[in-house]
């Protein structure tokens, strides 16, 4: 299976990040093919609804949204990465999120899709918007849940690692 792994967090080494390592561990060791982007540490911007795509057929940008296309198209699954931001996907992967329209059509298409998430609170109903903008994404594109792993209470760097969800992020991808 091809796996394409969209991370939001600007920090290297931040908890959302730990969610996906072991998720990639997991992932390699049932032998899945994995590309994974890191939103935060590339350039793509932000669209702007000048509609380019729809009329060349074409997104006027060229920057690293490119190697996000060449991947998400002939991918099996996606997974979603980020921290929470003001109740929403971080702002780098919601970017990466947004130029999406620029390949609807192709994109539309039935693949898989998991959510990793970590926020501060530990309230579960502080994690509804997240969920929601993820349930919504996936109908609107016909992807299917394939699984989720949220984690509340971790706002240092590393405090996720003094909990059991890197290991179920590690579970979740062997389970795929």
């Amino acid at each position: 299976m091809k796996i394409l792994i969209l991370t939001g967090s600007p920090r290297k080494n931040g908890n959302s990040n730990t969610l996906v390592e072991n998720f990639i561990k997991g992932a390699q060791e049932n032998g899945h093919t994995i590309y994974r982007f890191d939103a935060a540490m590339k350039k793509v911007h932000p669209c702007t609804a000048c509609r380019h795509c729809e009329t060349a057929g074409k997104c006027i940008f060229n920057d690293d949204f490119e190697l996000v296309k060449e991947n998400i198209i002939n991918s099996d699954m996606v997974v979603l990465a980020t921290p929470m931001y003001y109740f929403g996907f971080s702002a780098q992967l919601k970017t990466v999120i947004d130029r999406f329209y620029a390949i609807n059509e192709e994109i539309h298409k039935p693949k898989t899709a998991i959510l990793l998430m970590t926020y501060a609170d530990t309230k579960e109903i502080e994690a509804l918007p997240i969920k929601e903008h993820y349930e919504a994404l996936l109908k609107y594109l016909g992807w299917e849940n394939a699984g989720m792993v949220i984690v509340p209470g971790v706002w240092q760097e590393g405090s996720i690692n003094q909990t059991n969800y890197p290991q179920k992020a590690y579970e979740l991808a062997k389970s795929i």
